[in-house]
């Protein structure tokens, strides 16, 4: 695989933008099906556990402008507090760790 890509930087980018596309599609969805009226007992509606869980793997990006553009979990505290959130312990974390393992160690 590190042939194809080059290396593993390319690798997690790759990663990160699948996961992030695959979450903002399924915010999109989820508003889709939460705005069909007829056969609403039939329609399944995505959990937010499971949204929650995209975010988490790394597609708190593609969450947040999933809220944006599809104006989806906009008004629930959790989402609009939570995923931030995600993302900003998503960056503080690995640039933490940098800078312990460049600089301080």
């Amino acid at each position: 695989v590190f042939a194809f890509l080059g290396n593993p930087w390319a690798l997690l980018a790759v990663y990160l933008l699948i996961i992030n596309l695959i979450t903002f599609l399924t915010f999109g969805l989820d508003k889709w099906k939460a705005k069909r009226k007829e056969k609403k007992d039939t329609v399944r509606r995505i959990p937010e556990k499971t949204l929650f869980t995209l975010s988490a793997l790394g597609g708190s990006v593609g969450a947040l402008l999933g809220m944006k553009v599809f104006h989806h979990k906009t008004l629930h505290k959790t989402f609009r507090f939570g995923i931030p959130a995600i993302l900003a312990l998503q960056i503080i974390i690995p640039a933490g760790l940098y800078i312990y393992f460049t600089f301080i160690r």
